[in-house]
């Protein structure tokens, strides 16, 4: 049975540096670049067609994930949507990037106050530039976390069952998620209270790959 998946995830850049001199702007320099790393790996137009066209259990998913607010710090405008329906997308999401640690990164999710006032916005970024980060709502508990486990691979899940979903009947919902070149691996699920799974793919993550 085919499960609609909804992919969950990522990270900010607020970043305490100890040290002076030249340890300083050594970690600077280190630090940014693993930001830019993981925002470069996240950030374009992803299709789960391959998976789609030889197992039937996962649809055609457009996903597109694209830089906002450049100037506040490390932030993605989040659109999926079923392929050849990419005008009625069934989940828009704003992530917050950071590190909090070296080789440790979190995803923080924020809801849209008015999702259809930016159904395509993807295309053209400047739409946000009225929208400030104070109007979106937090979903608490659906942060995830990220550790990098090599040049250009990062491995992470959301923590617990603090993340609320309603949906089918769940209580909580959960998210692995594996990135690599060219190639978003997402695996959301929900759960009821007995802790049995009641949404999501049961065979493993969306495949997305870079278009």
């Amino acid at each position: 049975m085919k499960r609609l998946f909804f992919v969950g995830f990522i990270l900010v850049g607020i970043f305490s540096l100890m040290g002076c001199g030249g340890t300083r702007e050594a970690t600077t320099r280190e630090t940014k670049s693993e930001l830019d790393e993981l925002m470069e790996l996240m950030s374009g137009t992803f299709s789960s067609e391959a998976q789609a066209s030889r197992d039937t259990g996962y649809y055609h998913i457009i996903l597109h994930m694209y830089p906002i607010w450049e100037h506040r710090g490390n932030w993605l405008y989040v659109e999926q949507a079923m392929a050849g329906r990419e005008d009625q997308p069934y989940r828009q999401r704003i992530y917050h990037l950071e590190q909090v640690a070296k080789g440790t990164f979190r995803s923080v999710v924020y809801i849209l106050p008015d999702p259809e006032a930016f159904v395509g916005a993807w295309q053209d970024i400047g739409r946000f530039k009225e929208l400030n980060p104070l109007q979106l709502e937090i979903r608490n508990g659906c942060d995830v976390y990220l550790e990098k486990t090599g040049r250009g691979r990062f491995v992470g899940s959301t923590r617990g069952t603090s993340c609320a979903s309603e949906l089918a009947g769940a209580t909580f919902a959960t998210s692995e998620v594996r990135i690599k070149s060219g190639t978003i691996e997402s695996w959301d699920r929900g759960f009821d209270e007995q802790g049995s799974q009641v949404w999501g793919a049961t065979g493993g993550g969306y495949i997305f790959k870079r278009k």
